[in-house]
Formats: structure tokens, C-alpha cells, sequence
């Protein structure tokens, strides 16, 4: 299937447009004014919603093994949510997975 040159820039040019629309409308028109409470509560969990829709896939299918499932990239997320659930720090459960997965990989399995 081929996509004519035309058809890629309006489509790369209407994402843009959205996800500037998306990111004014936080910023541009809600401008220093306080948030509610309830919409920081929500807001708190963006991270936690989209990183599982990330990570999900490049745990149970990922591409270096053909989609085959992998013990040390499973473990590795594992260490990571046990790590997010424990302490809650962005950095930390980084590394921890990181760390987790390149020793497994590179050490272990």
C-alpha cells in the first residue's frame, strides 16, 4: 500500500495541530488559574494509564525474540510494578527496571 506525499503531510500536520490544541487548552486558556481538585487527582493518573498501553506490548510480544513470550523482559516489568507500587518514583522504577533487565539479559537467562 502506498500513501501519496500529499497525504502523509495532512496527516502529520493535523496530529500536530491536535496535540497543540490538546496542550494549549491546559495551558494557553487555563493560564495561571488554580485546577480543581478532582481534575489534579485525575491528572495524577496519566502516567499509570498510559505506560502499562506502552510497555505491555514490548513485554508479551516483543520484536527481539520474533513475539515470542521472554522470562527476562517479563521479570524486569515485574520488578518495575513491584517497585512503582512500593515506593511510587518515576526515576526508581526506571532504573530498577533497566537494571533488572540488563542483568537478566546480560548475566542471567
Amino acid at each position: 500500500m502506498s500513501i501519496s506525499t500529499a497525504t502523509l503531510w495532512f496527516v502529520i500536520t493535523g496530529l500536530a495541530y491536535g496535540s497543540w490544541l490538546l496542550r494549549f487548552s491546559f495551558l494557553g486558556i487555563i493560564g495561571n488559574r488554580e485546577l480543581p481538585e478532582y481534575i489534579k487527582r485525575h491528572l495524577r493518573y496519566t502516567l499509570v494509564a498510559v505506560m502499562p498501553g506502552i510497555i505491555a506490548p514490548l513485554v508479551f510480544m516483543p520484536r527481539a525474540r520474533d513475539g515470542a513470550f521472554d522470562l527476562p523482559r517479563f521479570l524486569a516489568a515485574l520488578v518495575t510494578l513491584l517497585v512503582g507500587v512500593w515506593k511510587g518514583n518515576l526515576l526508581l522504577v526506571s532504573a530498577a527496571g533497566g537494571v533488572t533487565l540488563y542483568s537478566l539479559l546480560n548475566f542471567g537467562f
